[in-house]
């Protein structure tokens, strides 16, 4: 009988199978790093393979178009590795020793017949991260360079690139790489977030959440930023939300700034995997109330999920930011706040997460704050989320929404001027476990859907989406009742409770209709005990 074949790796063929089987092979190496450098390896890696794959892809491709062209091989082999065709078609240029052939080949160690002194893996992989920066100057100074560390156990490194080895990034037709890839970088980002709790949070939004803002302020073109930018979510969701809706990435840059070294380089690998140009997130992190790394420059669209509450930032009094008073030097809240208003243009818009405490707080100087922001009629939309959205805190959080400009225009056909809508989102979402809820689609489409048809804007026109004040959900409010209320922005306060449903049976009916039933439910109730009670005296006997 002859021998039976050996069986070769199973290939993952869906993309869950493969986010799954990533995520598994990467957790090997868990234990052999220390818990703060196990992101960075794992995210490095997964990159390299990506831009390797697609790479090798690349190259297949153009040689098959030039050999069908009719050109000779060394013809071929001059353009195949030409750093301004792979720029061309949005590839990153991978040198021979960079790629993952190479370095999987290498995995055990140098290979026999090797002379000179002898290379670990980490060594390789380092020299890979090297000579990719160097042949593409948007990567220089993001990528990892600690493989070859003494904590890192280079056995178990080279057990996972072989695991990984089997995992293809790259696919024709529908799923181009880029997609495969960002979603498997976007679902390891989410792991990471989860498995650090609240360091996790520094660096993670909630997908719902980043998708809600996107969804309610439509950037189409422009200029869009984030002062405080993780790994760049907020970026990475708005290029969806284009391609969702046809519009054109090209037509918007990004730009953030990061204050985390290891945070900042998510973030340039997150925007690279996906196509767009990282440029914007500066040549280093920084801290943006420090050095700001784009002032001057004025944003059409700003997205942020600051961190919450902090007691310890960078403050100078004199500064020009603090248009509408000095924030405390006890919470940044209100100096994210200003800051984001400084950088708008005159026609641009904003939305920020920000903790509850934010709405109604008057400590120190922030109910003086936001008074004057209301004043100023700065103030769009106000939406109070859900508890346990952030696995990182169980702090509630809110939504506010700014515009430079609510009059009838560009930015919606109906004129808000002097008025503020108010949504009460707390009792939508599900939980996802114990721990964390989410907000379906439908709940997404529930509150900007809502807040589009207040401002009127283009896509509420095109689907006739008519707002009206909706009790216990939302309610349009005018400055003069926000006055009235001290300037408490929680949206509660305001929408009332929801309308009790009429069935139109009268209250004294309905009262003697429900005594009879319960009634009748105690002597249903007694029955069944009466007749457990008998079954079991007779099984007792």
């Amino acid at each position: 009988m002859p021998p039976r074949a050996k069986k070769g790796p199973s290939v993952p063929s869906t993309v869950s199978e493969l986010k799954d089987t990533l995520w598994k092979a990467a957790d090997r190496l868990r234990g052999s790093l220390p818990a703060s450098r196990y992101k960075d390896v794992i995210l490095g890696l997964v990159f390299l393979k990506y831009v390797s794959d697609a790479y090798d892809e690349h190259r297949e491709t153009i040689r098959a178009e030039l050999s069908a062209q009719g050109h000779d091989e060394d013809r071929i082999a001059g353009l195949v590795d030409d750093p301004a065709t792979c720029r061309d078609h949005g590839v990153f240029v991978v040198p021979p020793a960079a790629r993952w052939s190479y370095l999987a080949a290498h995995a055990k160690g140098e290979p026999a017949g090797h002379t000179g002194p002898a290379r670990t893996v980490g060594q390789l992989i380092d020299e890979a991260m090297e000579s990719v920066m160097a042949a593409n100057p948007t990567l220089r100074g993001t990528l990892p360079r600690l493989y070859d560390g003494e904590t890192i156990d280079q056995r178990r490194l080279g057990e996972l690139l072989d695991l990984f080895d089997g995992a293809r990034f790259s696919r024709r037709g529908a799923h181009r790489a880029r997609d495969l890839m960002g979603e498997v970088y976007e679902y390891f980002l989410g792991r990471f977030a989860r498995a650090e709790g609240k360091r996790g949070g520094e660096f993670f939004t909630p997908p719902s959440v980043v998708k809600v803002l996107v969804e309610v302020l439509e950037p189409s073109s422009g200029r869009v930023y984030d002062p405080c930018c993780g790994s760049g979510g907020m970026f990475v969701q708005t290029e969806k939300f284009l391609h969702e809706h046809n519009g054109d990435p090209t037509n918007i840059t990004v730009h953030g700034q990061e204050s985390n070294e290891e945070t900042w380089r998510m973030a340039t690998m997150n925007l690279a995997v996906h196509g767009l140009d990282n440029s914007g997130l500066g040549a280093r992190w920084d801290d943006t109330f420090a050095h700001d790394h784009h002032a001057g420059v004025r944003m059409d669209y700003v997205l942020a999920n600051p961190p919450f509450n902090i007691k310890h930032w960078t403050r100078d009094e004199r500064d020009p930011r603090w248009q509408f008073g000095v924030p405390p030097a006890t919470n940044a809240n209100y100096a994210w706040i200003q800051h984001i208003l400084w950088k708008l243009s005159p026609t641009g818009s904003a939305g920020v997460v920000l903790a509850n405490g934010s709405m109604t707080s008057r400590s120190g100087t922030e109910g003086d704050i936001r008074a004057n922001l209301v004043e100023a009629d700065l103030v769009s939309c106000m939406v109070a989320l859900p508890t346990q959205l952030f696995r990182s805190t169980g702090i509630p959080v809110c939504l506010w929404f700014f515009s430079r400009d609510k009059t009838a225009g560009p930015g919606g056909a109906v004129d808000r001027t002097g008025e503020v809508l108010f949504i009460d989102a707390r009792h939508l979402g599900h939980l996802v476990d114990r721990a964390e809820r989410a907000l379906s689609d439908d709940d997404i489409a529930a509150i900007a859907d809502t807040y589009r048809a207040w401002r009127g804007t283009r896509s509420a026109t095109e689907r006739e989406l008519g707002y009206a004040d909706v009790p216990g959900f939302c309610r349009s409010v005018d400055l003069a009742g926000i006055r009235a209320a001290d300037y408490a922005l929680t949206p509660g306060r305001y929408v009332g409770t929801p309308a009790i449903e009429d069935d139109g049976e009268p209250i004294d009916a309905k009262i003697r209709r429900l005594h009879t039933e319960l009634l009748a439910a105690f002597d249903e109730s007694a029955r069944l005990e009466k007749a457990v009670r008998a079954q079991l005296e007779r099984t007792d006997g």
